[in-house]
């Protein structure tokens, strides 16, 4: 696996990978800018894209997708490690992630990977121009896990 940032202003060109993760254009059009963002490769091609933006006191990861047939490869959980490791070399000592409170598989990936429940933002998906449904629930509040790096 590799990871290249992607400077400012060629960062659009990922825009599809960065919907699989938060469907609402406006909405990541409004942070594609914002810190470091990450193209995952794995075996020479795009399989993903990772954000990270430096918060005070912390970092977030603010976008985080593999496309979905790569999934489940160990792919996201490296690119995961690899911000954490940046992110603590620049001298954070603390790692935010958010996720929508219908999405269980991430809700699992993130526990998995050492991140515990921090806070709950409540509506914070009700201002999406369409509502978002994953298994079944729809996506209205949004989960905030943390790690200590």
């Amino acid at each position: 696996m590799q990871l290249f940032e992607v400077p400012v202003g060629a960062r659009e060109k990922l825009l599809d990978l960065l919907l699989l993760a938060d469907e609402d254009q406006d909405v990541v059009m409004g942070y594609i800018n914002e810190g470091k963002l990450f193209e995952i490769n794995e075996n020479n091609k795009r399989a993903g894209v990772i954000q990270i933006i430096e918060c005070e006191g912390y970092y977030e990861i603010k976008n985080i997708a593999i496309i979905p047939e790569l999934q489940g490869q160990g792919i996201g959980k490296k690119a995961l490690r690899f911000v954490e490791r940046i992110s603590y070399d620049d001298g954070a000592q603390l790692m935010k992630v958010g996720t929508a409170n219908s999405s269980i598989s991430n809700i699992a990936f993130y526990q998995k990977a050492g991140y515990r429940l921090d806070s709950i933002t409540h509506d914070f998906f009700t201002d999406y121009k369409e509502p978002i449904f994953e298994n079944g629930i729809q996506a209205i509040d949004m989960l905030y896990f943390a790690k200590e790096l």
